[in-house]
């Protein structure tokens, strides 16, 4: 169980480029030719958690939890048997905000743009180490997009890197009366992925923030 010790401004978060280079200096806590884990070592956030590969599977949740390499949760231990059913070598588990929360009702009200900004850097580099044409990115956050007002444009900064990128994004499993993709956690092992229009999705969901600001 994760709960956050203050907001992140209150934290010292680590620049992206500046945790990656430590993690490429490798680590005496897990198997670095089949972890990337950065930043390296636990902190209140996370940028990536994945194994190696040439075709990883780009999950997408919301938030972190506790999980560290060789200790999956059970999220990202569906994430994996999901990656290798559907064809992939690999997966990578990024998310829309790097705080770590296993109750994504303690994430901090307010961004830390310095943060998110940190964690799209994060995000781009995944794309970019991809030797897919059109990298493979599943959305899978459940109703927990709706825990914070900010989260929605989150995603929009990441579909527009996604563009330069030729990223393709998946569902998987039942999308939910609200359009919602279904979260990773009780699919089945061998379920498969489903195209899934971001960009419409995300849309409504700046709209529906829109309005409640107007009716409230």
């Amino acid at each position: 169980m994760h709960i956050p010790t203050s907001d992140t401004k209150n934290v010292a978060v680590t620049a992206f480029a500046d945790a990656l280079a430590k993690e490429r200096m490798g680590s005496a806590d897990y198997d670095t030719e089949k972890w990337i884990y950065v930043p390296n070592k636990y902190e209140e956030y996370r940028y990536i958690l994945g194994t190696r590969g040439n075709n990883p599977l780009i999950c997408i949740g919301i938030n972190p939890s506790t999980a560290v390499p060789g200790a999956l949760d059970n999220t990202l231990k569906s994430v994996e048997r999901i990656a290798h059913s559907n064809g992939y070598d690999s997966f990578i588990m990024f998310n829309v905000y790097a705080q770590r929360a296993t109750n994504p009702d303690d994430m901090e009200e307010s961004l830390n743009e310095y943060m998110h900004a940190e964690n799209m850097k994060a995000f781009e580099y995944i794309l970019s180490e991809c030797e897919s044409l059109r990298p493979s990115v599943w959305a899978a956050w459940g109703t927990i997009i709706d825990k914070r007002a900010y989260l929605p444009a989150c995603v929009s900064d990441m579909i527009e890197i996604g563009k330069k990128y030729n990223a393709e994004w998946y569902s998987c499993g039942p999308v939910s009366l609200k359009g919602h993709p279904h979260h990773p956690l009780y699919l089945k092992k061998d379920s498969t992925l489903d195209p899934f229009d971001i960009e419409s999705y995300i849309r409504a969901r700046l709209s529906a923030a829109i309005d409640l600001k107007v009716t409230t």
